[in-house]
């Protein structure tokens, strides 16, 4: 079942970055590559290990972070079914300089660099489309950083609910975030502590901008919500 999803979600997709590959070297791919269940906690990839494999994300959500002073997570990207995560340290030939904890049960399937960077090698196409997706990646790093170091608490907190929205969309109703982290990884993807997280959740729900219910967040009012984070 999960190999199906591996083939239809990284391999067959017409918007993945191996949409262009020939059939051999498809199967090339799909013959070498390995899944695995992670549960929700469990951890994908330790900072400081060597990676191997270019791990893909065919369901589930995975969060990439780094500890910084006094253990304190920075969560510094979010990875939605479809998407990679680890690639940078693969590419760079480094150890990983951040970790991955699945934020709910998640199934990955990596393939193995060796048959990966081969293919890669014979197909400058795949090349590029690789080389255009990090460059894509390190502009929203960048992004990010700015504003989480410029803006204050509320549009920061503010900012990382859209980039929730952006990354994982609604629910079925189109106002609740189809994504439910805890106080303290909202505090991490906003570069701010859990009580103020807490604090500025409860005064947009006060303002109406949002509603809780325990991790659910409902937008009540979606344009207020883009214009706190656009005043920072």
């Amino acid at each position: 079942m999960y190999e199906d999803k591996f083939y239809c979600k990284i391999l067959k997709n017409k918007h993945s970055v191996f949409s262009d590959l020939s059939d051999a070297d498809k199967d090339t791919l799909f013959n070498h590559h390995t899944c695995q269940h992670a549960k929700k906690g469990e951890l994908i990839f330790k900072e400081g290990g060597k990676p191997q494999a270019l791990i893909c994300l065919i369901e589930g959500k995975v969060k990439i972070f780094k500890e910084g002073v006094g253990g304190r997570e920075q969560i510094v990207r979010l990875a939605k079914p479809g998407g990679f995560i680890g690639y940078r340290a693969l590419f760079a030939k480094q150890d990983y300089l951040a970790s991955a904890i699945a934020i709910e049960d998640s199934t990955v399937c990596s393939i193995d660099k060796r048959d990966l960077f081969a293919i890669m090698e014979s197909n400058p196409k795949i090349s590029m489309k690789i080389l255009q997706m990090m460059a894509t990646e390190l502009g929203l790093s960048n992004t990010r950083t700015v504003s989480l170091t410029q803006k204050h608490i509320r549009g920061r907190l503010a900012e990382s609910l859209l980039f929730l929205i952006e990354t994982y969309g609604f629910e079925e109703d189109e106002q609740t975030i189809k994504a439910y982290l805890s106080r303290e990884d909202l505090a991490n993807l906003s570069n701010m502590t859990t009580s103020n997280a807490i604090r500025t959740l409860s005064t947009f729900g006060s303002e109406k901008v949002i509603s809780l219910d325990g991790r659910r967040i409902k937008v009540l009012n979606l344009s207020k919500l883009q214009r706190i984070s656009e005043l920072g």
